[in-house]
């Protein structure tokens, strides 16, 4: 980990899943930490750092990323944002908004006042369906959904900002995030467990041979870290770097659970990429390695939703 004592990152969703594991670990390494979120820190996270500032608000205010960005703010991770394919696909313009107008009045502030880093987290959904095809940094961007568009316009921000002002700035593109935290949320993981907990049928999209990377939120802190440390810019590939199908995600929720769970076969959604298979090659030159493997990642997602606050 690297030492961060003296600098005074700006942290956006870090009332989040992902934005609290990153604010803990952040603090831990010497960080001045403020939260910007539309949630208050204090009351949202279970058990609440002391010494992080929160600023309470809607980041589509301009009034509140100008309270936010301010002089002393040495770094940004900006982690707020719209994160749901099928709410894309019913309102992009509202995503756009979130996603492509915050980043980039967040990024001029950061030009204006002197913050020199940038840290954004991505999607490999910018590159689109590749098949079974290895996904890796150099494919161009194709992104299918009117989320993963905004992700690679942001992604575009940025790279224009390290090259016309000289920020550091790097585009984490994270595969399926999973971990403690999570039980409000909508993703695939969660709702295994949920139906593991309650007794009911969770949908499996066709034959559930769909392959997807899972990469646990504390590898994702790793992730991001080592990127900070490494002073790096532009996109990188932060997973699991190991592919498995929703079947073999059924398998091992059962094993970290010891319950079966029923499950209704339905036809596969358009659209849908039949794998996501990632290189995480270039992240490991810079010295990151998953430590989480899925096991004993799926342990510590069911002991939080089975006995936190569900």
């Amino acid at each position: 980990m690297p030492q961060l004592a003296g600098e005074h990152i700006l942290v956006t969703g870090g009332a989040g899943f992902i934005g609290r594991t990153v604010v803990a670990s952040l603090a831990s390494a010497g960080a001045h930490v403020t939260v910007v979120d539309r949630a208050n820190y204090a009351e949202a996270v279970p058990d609440p750092l002391l010494g992080v500032d929160s600023i309470v608000g809607e980041l589509r205010n301009p009034d509140v990323r100008d309270a936010a960005v301010t002089d002393s703010v040495s770094g940004i991770v900006h982690l707020a944002a719209i994160t749901s394919v099928l709410g894309s696909l019913a309102d992009p313009a509202a995503v756009h908004a979130a996603n492509v107008d915050v980043t980039a009045g967040l990024l001029e502030l950061a030009r204006r006042r002197g913050v020199p880093r940038f840290v954004l987290a991505s999607t490999n959904a910018v590159t689109g369906d590749v098949g079974t095809s290895v996904i890796h940094e150099g494919l161009p961007l194709r992104p299918l959904t009117p989320y993963g568009a905004t992700k690679a316009a942001a992604e575009m921000l940025l790279s224009g900002y390290a090259g016309g002002y000289g920020m550091t700035t790097c585009s984490l593109r994270l595969t399926n995030v999973y971990g403690p935290g999570m039980a409000r949320k909508d993703s695939f993981i969660p709702r295994l467990m949920r139906a593991a907990r309650d007794g009911t049928t969770i949908q499996v999209y066709g034959d559930g041979a769909q392959r997807r990377d899972l990469v646990h939120v504390t590898d994702v802190v790793q992730g991001l870290l080592v990127a900070w440390s490494a002073q790096h810019v532009g996109p990188l590939i932060i997973g699991g770097g190991r592919s498995v199908s929703v079947l073999d995600m059924l398998a091992a929720v059962h094993e970290a659970t010891g319950r079966d769970i029923a499950i209704e076969h339905v036809p596969q959604r358009s659209g849908e990429m039949p794998a996501v298979i990632v290189s995480i090659e270039k992240a490991r030159s810079l010295g990151y390695e998953p430590a989480i493997d899925l096991d004993r990642g799926l342990r510590t997602v069911w002991n939080d939703l089975r006995y936190g606050d569900a």
